[in-house]
């Protein structure tokens, strides 16, 4: 099954790398541009909506510049007994993360927003994970964080890098927790015919 992509890229508003190649590996002509929008000034209305509020906010920001391609802007954060964690701003901060998810479960939310102006559609909504972490020492913790892998990432890990030691049980999409939820996605492309499928080659 070949996926058959619009002529010119979709736009992520977005510089994870991550995001990049989840769907990249879905097969997508992706174009990487990152917003502008300064997350810091957008006002949390509701808590457990501001990632979706964030990627509405990114993926805007880029489409006034690209208004004739499919634009998505995406954010995840990491939610523990009603806190909201970002990401780490040194080590300190991510030690402080992880001992405080350490044994315990947490949500991971991304946001996701696909948006074409020229169309006038945008889609919006976010998707939940549950996140069990496994008893984390001391040690571990700061080895962890000497790898210097938590810093860029919400919650301070990375579940599909060294981080994966650190998790016990996914409860949920796996995509999610790396930062982008392709299923869903996706299926908003093939919905509004974004995307399409090739019938296998004849042998």
């Amino acid at each position: 099954m070949q996926s058959l992509g619009p002529t010119q890229p979709i736009i992520l508003a977005s510089q994870s790398p991550r995001r990049k190649y989840l769907l990249e590996q879905a097969g997508l002509n992706i174009r990487v541009q990152p917003s502008q929008v300064d997350e810091s000034a957008i006002a949390i209305k509701s808590l457990m909506n501001h990632p979706r509020e964030l990627a509405q906010a990114k993926a805007r920001d880029v489409a006034r510049h690209f208004p004739n391609h499919w634009i998505i802007g995406a954010d995840t954060v990491v939610f523990i007994d009603g806190a909201m964690l970002g990401k780490p701003v040194d080590m300190d901060h991510a030690r402080l993360m992880l001992a405080q998810l350490s044994g315990q479960t947490h949500r991971v939310v991304t946001g996701y927003c696909i948006l074409s102006a020229a169309h006038n559609i945008e889609i919006s909504d976010q998707v939940i994970t549950d996140v069990t972490f496994k008893q984390l020492s001391a040690h571990e913790i700061d080895w962890y964080v000497h790898t210097g892998e938590p810093f860029d990432k919400a919650g301070a890990y990375a579940v599909q890098g060294i981080g994966t030691f650190l998790v016990k049980r996914i409860n949920g999409s796996y995509a999610n927790v790396i930062g982008l939820p392709v299923c869903e996605i996706v299926a908003h492309f093939i919905e509004y015919n974004i995307i399409g499928f090739a019938p296998p080659n004849d042998p």
